[in-house]
This record gives structure tokens, sequence and C-alpha cells, in this order.
């Protein structure tokens, strides 16, 4: 009996095998999408298509994540698989390109933090980053914090119990502070408030027409107010979990609009021409100058996959309502 090489599943695509790559996923996929509706989806978006090819591929968090792209580049595949090669997740999507992944802020700015932080979703693509569909937050980064592979300690049902909660969060360049939101209470983990979903934040208005904006803070913590000009490394706010976010944790996006619903996200130019991206360890920036190349290094432990599933994953929805 064939089985689907997991290497060739464009080909494998291509010719029809639905029945093959089907039998490659998990009993949980298979639960949730049957495989008359599979078959049917995989059908109509094969359509038109000649030849897939594959365009990414990185671990993560103990799974492979896989994108492939047809030769018109108009339509993709994206999967997860784990380390007995069954597809954990499987996706028919658009192949979003955006000529401003080559176009950069002006300014030059820093992580909004004093800490290490995991880069949970950033990137130039949809399986670094999901924000990567919405033009809106398509360069935005979600942090957190991680000790020992967890984000948390203990049952992980209070915020104190994580460890990004409560965290000083820094201005990421000098500028004016033109809204600051407080007030929102912080979630308990594991619930959403999707009606306010930046919940507490500080927009601030930097020179060439940029804005940064840093969300997910937490309740009464801000200490600098609208109209406030504010330096590099000045403290802000406190990591929260306010807004549409389960777990605390920050969101970070520089953008052309202090109007962060209709605004265009910005490709950020970090300071020494670093360039993070999902599971990096990123680092509050160095006084020394010899110290300036270990700023960010890749996460040598990756989260388990139970963490992934009932940890982090919790924080990952749309982050705008809109």
């Amino acid at each position: 009996m064939r089985t689907v090489n997991l290497d060739e599943l464009g080909r494998h695509f291509v010719e029809g095998d639905f029945a093959l790559i089907y039998k490659a996923t998990t009993y949980e996929f298979q639960q949730f999408v049957s495989f008359e509706d599979f078959q049917q989806g995989c059908y109509t978006y094969q359509l038109g298509i000649t030849s897939m090819n594959k365009l990414f591929e990185k671990e993560w968090c103990g799974l492979t994540y896989a994108m492939w792209v047809d030769d018109r580049e108009e339509k993709s595949i994206q999967l997860a698989y784990d380390a007995q090669k069954q597809i954990t997740s499987f996706a028919l999507k658009p192949y979003i390109t955006d000529d401003m992944d080559e176009q950069w802020t002006q300014n030059r700015y820093r992580m909004p933090i004093c800490d290490e932080w995991l880069v949970f979703w950033g990137g130039t693509n949809e399986l670094e980053n999901y924000h990567y569909a919405y033009e809106n937050q398509r360069y935005a980064y979600d942090l957190v914090c991680t000790e020992q592979d967890a984000t948390y300690d203990g049952e992980g049902r209070l915020n104190e119990d994580y460890f990004a909660f409560g965290k000083e969060i820094v201005a990421p360049f000098y500028g004016k502070v033109v809204k600051a939101i407080d007030g929102f209470q912080d979630n308990v983990p594991g619930d959403m408030d999707a009606q306010n979903a930046a919940g507490n934040y500080v927009i601030i208005a930097h020179g060439h027409e940029e804005y940064s904006m840093i969300a997910h803070l937490k309740q009464d913590s801000l200490v600098v107010k609208e109209g406030d000009e504010v330096r590099e490394g000045q403290v802000l706010a406190q990591c929260g979990n306010s807004g549409n976010s389960s777990e605390p944790h920050i969101h970070f996006q520089v953008m052309n609009s202090p109007h962060f619903e209709t605004a265009t996200s910005i490709r950020i130019q970090f300071q020494y021409q670093l360039k993070p991206v999902q599971g990096d360890i990123v680092k509050p920036f160095p006084m020394g100058k010899d110290d300036k190349w270990d700023l960010f290094s890749t996460a040598e432990n990756s989260l388990t996959i139970s963490q992934i599933v009932f940890g982090i994953p919790k924080i990952i929805g749309r982050y705008f309502t809109g």
C-alpha cells in the first residue's frame, strides 16, 4: 500500500492522493475533519494547480512546520507534523506576500523589554507569524517569558503564575505618547476580552511618521500619559493579560498611523541589524558595545508539545476584532 512521503507532499497533492494524505493525519485531526470534507476541500483547491514546491520548513515546539506554494505563487499548503510523521494541522490558504517585506522603518528600535523574552510569533510568513495575514499587524511580534521551557510556574490558573506578568515594559525609541489606555481588567488565564482587543496599551509617535504600539498591558500599571515625551528605555507600564489575550504576553508593532485598526504595519528595523523571528530569545540591549552580537539566540530547548497545546497557543487568535 502506498504511503505519503511528506517531503513530496506537494506532488502527492497535485496528483490527487488525498486519501494518502488524510491517512497521515492524527486521530484528533480526523475527529475534527471528516475524510469527505477533506477530500472535497482538497479537490476544489487543487483545480488549476500543476505543481507545488516546498518553500519553507522549520522545527518549532516539538513539531515541524512546512509550506508549499503553487507554480503561480497564488495558493499554499501549510501544515505541521510530529516526530512520527503524523500531520497535526493542515491548511489550504492563499499565498500572501507583500512588497513591504523589503521596506523597513526608518527609525531603529529596540524590543520594549528589560529581560529575556521568547518570540512566539514573528517573521514574514504565516507559519512563523500569524499576524502576517493582516495588513494592520503584519510585522507584529508576540513575546512571552519562559523558564525551563514553560511560561508559568505552578498550575497557571493565576496571572501571577506567569513569568511575563508584571515585567517592566519600556519605550522602544524616543517619542511622544499619543495614546495611553488603562483600566481594563486583566483576564483570568484562559479567558479573552475580544470586545476590547488591545486591552490596555500605549502608542508612541516617533519621527518619520512612525508609531509604535505595545498592547495587553497590566491594569493600572501605566506610568505615562498622553502628551508625555519619553526616551528610549523609559518604563511605560507592566506586562499584563488584558484584551484579546488569555495568557500574559505583549504585542509589539510599528505602524504608519496612530489608529491601529486601519494603520499599515511596517517591518521593524532593529538596532544592530537584528532580525528576530519565531523561536528566538531576545534580550535587552547591552550598554557595552563588545556585547552587541549576543543580543538574541535561538532557543535551544523548544517548548514541549503539551505546553503548546495547553499553554501558549491560547494567546493565538485574531488580535484585532475587525
